[in-house]
């Protein structure tokens, strides 16, 4: 009987481990709303806008593992598609939605850390951004990030400069004082001799934010224009980490940047 139950629960187990893996056949036989870059099978939501050749990236932070980010970030992809009438994308990452685990797990996961600063991790951002540019045949990127996803989104912009024309990053490391926690990490500030002088850079912080604190917003700010960059600084008043790109001061932020 022992054993039996065990067969079950190891049975079961390869079934919920074998989910997470979706091939590019798979993904591509899968309805509206998935598309399969840089080896993994990405949900997302698209709100249309009228105007052509361009596009908004909308990429959130860290979540518990298996969080639906989808839910919590259509509404916010419906906002900034009404103030921009850009079509706007908000993709769900691995281990998020219903996003595969092809290569990575989630951000947050028993065992992984600082996946967002690994190089392997900035490829496949590189990819999946390029893969919706190519889709919706746009010209022109605006990537909109949170945290990691805003922390992400600032290395790719030397990682492969030109990719993104405007960004918006709230709540994000930039590790402009030269410290990491391993050297296998990579950030914006390591490509700053290589980016693009004409990417618009909108960095927004939350000054009750004790995640990412206004200090190193401010510090890269400050580093950024020394570096001669096209760089705005934005305070979103009373704004904590959580939901910080959905505050109204990030909202009217990003859409003058966009208009």
């Amino acid at each position: 009987m022992k054993q039996t139950l065990w067969i079950i629960l190891l049975f079961g187990m390869t079934l919920s481990l074998s989910a997470a893996k979706i091939s590019k056949v798979q993904c591509t036989a899968k309805s509206e709303g998935f598309i399969f870059a840089g080896g993994e099978c990405i949900q997302y939501v698209e709100v249309e806008g009228d105007k052509k050749d361009t596009i908004n990236i909308i990429v959130h932070g860290t979540w518990k593992e298996g969080t639906d980010t989808l839910a919590r970030y259509t509404p916010f992809a419906e906002t900034i598609n009404m103030s921009t009438d850009i079509t706007t994308i908000a993709v769900a990452l691995p281990g998020y939605s219903k996003s595969s685990t092809n290569n990575f797990q989630a951000l947050s996961h028993k065992g992984t850390k600082n996946l967002a600063a690994k190089k392997e991790y900035i490829e496949f951002l590189a990819e999946l951004v390029s893969t919706l540019k190519e889709k919706y045949h746009a010209k022109v990127v605006n990537y909109i990030g949170h945290s990691a996803g805003a922390s992400m989104g600032a290395t790719l912009t030397g990682y492969k400069p030109t990719l993104i024309n405007n960004i918006a990053l709230a709540g994000a490391r930039y590790n402009s004082n030269g410290k990491k926690d391993s050297k296998d990490l990579i950030y914006i500030s390591d490509y700053i001799e290589k980016l693009d002088k004409s990417t618009r850079y909108l960095i927004i912080y939350g000054s009750k934010d004790k995640i990412s604190k206004p200090k190193v917003s401010k510090d890269f700010y400050k580093f950024a224009k020394e570096k001669g960059l096209d760089v705005k600084l934005i305070e979103a008043k009373g704004a904590v980490h959580l939901d910080l790109d959905m505050t109204d001061a990030s909202v009217d932020a990003i859409t003058d940047m966009l208009e």
